[in-house]
């Protein structure tokens, strides 16, 4: 698959992070002759490949109508999925808001779905909450049963990116954002994940598994793998329940906190050098390539507080060589590759030495303000809402590819 580096572009968008119009108030203005951009005309031309001119284009059993008289497009219904089962569930809000603060309300209908173990409901702007029927996604916005045309997933952790919410929507034929269903699942188990990169090449820090029960020694956990060592749980993500140890006093904490998070854990040789992240994403067919960011954190590593209270620097691009970016990208690509992944997602290095040690990638990346692919589309030149434009418009190609 061919892959494509996105270039910096410093222009900005004097647009960018301002409030968004009220959307009842926009709906009152009167409807505004469609202008498309990149990712509408690529849905055009999926419409004029699969259906005679004028007719209605099916996406499974959701039909988007293309009106004779002025070519306009009906607006795009898409359900936003944000919260989740785990610890991770206030930093997927976080995102999710995000999504819907950014899509255009001229182009599409917004349907925030706030998901919890106990319940799946769209909330309206009353501030109501609506069941929504898993059997086809469909809920009531206290008029009418909305069954959207795309679900937008932005759940960190489960269910939404360990591949539950991929295979809902591939049972009830329905496109999504996020990569598919056997790819998140891989992704979100570290273990795994490690095992089938190891085998394309991929450089890894050496690593022991156990799960909980297991009799772990930390004289043979030092011997094999050094001081200091990482604990980690296997599933999970934003840097829960990891802990860097870097003596014996320190270990049984560490085996507690992340056994609260899974009960499969791994441990890793601690990396020494320069932590970077790179987000990846397929649009028209090309694997796109951002550019890496450097974090340097305050802390002995990349943990939560640094992640997400300020207690780390993230600099876009990062501060390292060129044969270096090109290093860490084209093994990102090939991770995408490898995996045959769809979506965006983000993969983290360390370069130790001048060499990539793969750390581990995430199908379902953040996508708040403080998150790194964001600030990476940023300084492509990239508003979010033409990101988020590319990434519902190669959802619903995958779904509804053209005809040859």
């Amino acid at each position: 698959m061919i892959g494509v580096v996105v270039q910096p572009n410093q222009q900005t968008n004097n647009n960018e992070g301002q409030e968004q119009p009220n959307q009842q108030k926009l709906f009152q203005e009167g409807a505004r002759k469609y202008k498309p951009n990149k990712a509408h005309r690529t849905l055009l031309t999926i419409y004029k490949n699969t259906k005679p001119k004028f007719s209605k284009f099916n996406a499974g059993s959701n039909n988007f109508v293309f009106l004779k008289e002025q070519m306009n497009m009906a607006k795009i219904k898409i359900a936003v999925a944000m919260g989740g089962y785990s610890s991770e569930y206030d930093i997927s809000i976080k995102s999710g808001e995000v999504v819907c603060a950014s899509l255009d309300p001229q182009r599409y209908e917004i349907y925030p779905i706030y998901v919890a173990k106990d319940s799946w409901n769209y909330g309206d702007p009353q501030g109501q909450m609506h069941e929504v029927n898993l059997g086809d996604f469909s809920f009531s916005n206290g008029q009418e049963t909305i069954r959207p045309d795309v679900i937008f997933n932005t759940i960190h952790g489960a269910p939404g990116e360990n591949g539950y919410l991929a295979a809902l929507c591939d049972l009830i034929d329905l496109p999504q954002t996020s990569t598919h269903f056997y790819a998140a699942a891989l992704t979100f188990n570290k273990r795994d994940c490690l095992s089938v990169l190891k085998s394309f090449g991929i450089k890894c820090a050496p690593s022991l598994y156990f799960n909980e029960g297991d009799k772990i020694s930390f004289d043979h956990i030092k011997n094999t793998l050094g001081l200091p060592f990482f604990v980690k749980p296997n599933r999970s993500g934003s840097s829960y329940g990891i802990s860097r140890v870097a003596s014996e006093k320190e270990f049984s904490a560490a085996l507690q906190k992340a056994f609260l998070e899974d009960s499969e854990i791994l441990m890793e040789r601690a990396l020494v050098g320069t932590e970077v992240s790179v987000g990846t994403y397929l649009y028209n067919d090309q694997i796109q390539v951002l550019s890496p960011t450097e974090i340097v954190s305050e802390n002995h590593f990349f943990d939560f507080e640094a992640k997400y209270h300020g207690k780390s620097s993230e600099i876009t691009p990062a501060r390292i060589t060129e044969e270096e970016t090109a290093s860490v990208q084209f093994e990102a690509k090939r991770i995408f590759e490898a995996l045959k992944m769809t979506g965006v997602c983000r993969t983290d290095f360390i370069l130790e030495e001048g060499q990539p040690y793969f750390i581990e990638t995430n199908s379902n990346p953040g996508l708040s303000k403080e998150s790194l692919v964001p600030k990476q589309v940023r300084y492509a030149g990239m508003t979010l809402s033409d990101f988020f434009d590319q990434l519902i418009a190669e959802a619903l190609k995958r779904h509804n590819p053209p005809k040859s």
